[in-house]
């Protein structure tokens, strides 16, 4: 998985996988779902990030056991 923030654009892409993505859906007007040919979510892209996510520039990972 990777996360990139492009500044000049103001959006925000996690990528789940890195795969062809044949389709996509705009389940709000700033989110983007992107999907591959079997329908599974391949990556989410966020417009105004900026106005959505507290800092798109820091990123903190976490995981929970």
């Amino acid at each position: 998985m990777k996360i990139i923030y492009d500044p000049a654009t103001d959006t925000l892409q996690i990528v789940f996988r890195d795969v062809l993505v044949d389709d996509y859906n705009e389940e709000l007007p700033d989110i983007k779902v992107n999907y591959d040919l079997e329908d599974k979510i391949v990556s989410l892209e966020i417009k105004n990030a900026s106005e959505i996510v507290d800092d798109p520039r820091v990123l903190q990972h976490e995981v929970l056991e």
